[in-house]
């Protein structure tokens, strides 16, 4: 897990400090800091039961704030959107209180790590995955503000997809509490910064631009045609190109509207690979024969996952689950 780094640190401890909760008098040994923002910093720990995350503050209304995302999250249907919220209390030291909270430490690599390892081929499978999960959460009431590469992971084995840092997650409606310019609206000239899921949307646009690229493209005119302009140098984003336009553009009405066309898109790219046999044949016997095991891997794994998007989109075209 990690958050966004800024300057300030709120509050910081020695690795290797053991940590005794005041109420609840759990013990956690403070192993490695994950990351810090302004509203708080992360430790991974050991505990009695295991791994974890430990999040501090010197700011009781941050504390209290997140843990009830998490408290909500808990109550979304089927897997869980965020860390598991394990333990709330305060550590005193010197006088001082530092109010935390305990959650469940997510194995895995982060979205854009993911991505280098297995390929971009991953990449709209993940993003149907994260556009189930926004409409859960906007069905909850909460827009979740800050979403961006660095508050994703891929949780190992499973391979999905999860939410973490949840401090810029608010309420709908209300303003959003935390953001990063890159994949704000305000920053292109596209909205406002209303918690609303048009808001999440344009975010998640800008993730998968991001991922595609595999880091951040730095910022032109801005405005639609600055972005259209980085849609069509990745053939990945190419294919999907209205589907990023909508979303930049706040066209979706909810995270379940863009998903259906995403998948639409996705199914449509699949199909083109089903072409007769003799012209498959024919086009690979007119490539060098060089490398021939390595592109067999390539053609496999890429066939494979034509395979499970085209299963997901028939279920999801039964109204099931993607």
């Amino acid at each position: 897990m990690m958050m966004s780094h800024t300057v300030k640190r709120p509050c910081s401890f020695q690795i290797g400090t053991f940590i005794t909760g005041k109420w609840h008098h759990n013990r956690y040994e403070l192993q490695k800091e994950l990351g810090f923002g302004a509203n708080g910093i992360v430790y991974q720990a050991h505990s009695v039961q295991g791994t974890v995350a430990v999040k501090f503050s010197d700011n009781n209304a941050t504390i209290a704030s997140e843990v009830n995302v998490l408290k909500s999250f808990e109550k979304a249907q089927g897997d869980s959107l965020g860390p598991s919220l394990i333990d709330v209390d305060d550590y005193v030291v010197n006088g001082k209180v530092y109010p935390f909270y305990v959650m469940e430490f997510i194995q895995g690599d982060s979205l854009l790590t993911f991505l280098r390892k297995r390929g971009n081929d991953w990449l709209n499978i993940l993003s149907l995955q994260l556009l189930t999960q926004l409409e859960q959460l906007h069905q909850l009431g909460w827009v979740f503000g800050d979403l961006k590469p660095e508050n994703l992971i891929v949780q190992w084995p499973e391979q999905r997809i999860r939410f973490i840092d949840v401090g810029g997650t608010t309420q709908k409606g209300r303003a959003i509490k935390e953001y990063t310019e890159y994949f704000d609206r305000g920053y292109w000239g596209l909205g406002g910064r209303r918690a609303e899921p048009t808001y999440d949307l344009f975010s998640l646009a800008m993730v998968i631009m991001t991922a595609a690229y595999g880091k951040r493209v730095p910022k032109g005119d801005g405005g639609l045609k600055d972005l259209r302009e980085r849609i069509k140098g990745k053939k990945e984003l190419i294919i999907i190109e209205p589907v990023l336009l909508n979303a930049f553009a706040g066209k979706y009405a909810s995270a379940g509207e863009m998903k259906r066309e995403l998948a639409d898109a996705i199914h449509k790219k699949a199909s083109s690979y089903n072409r007769p046999a003799a012209v498959q044949t024919s086009r690979m016997q007119m490539r060098n024969g060089n490398g021939k095991q390595k592109k067999g891997r390539r053609m496999a794994e890429t066939l494979f996952l034509i395979l499970l998007v085209t299963l997901l989109y028939a279920i999801y075209m039964l109204g099931l689950i993607v």
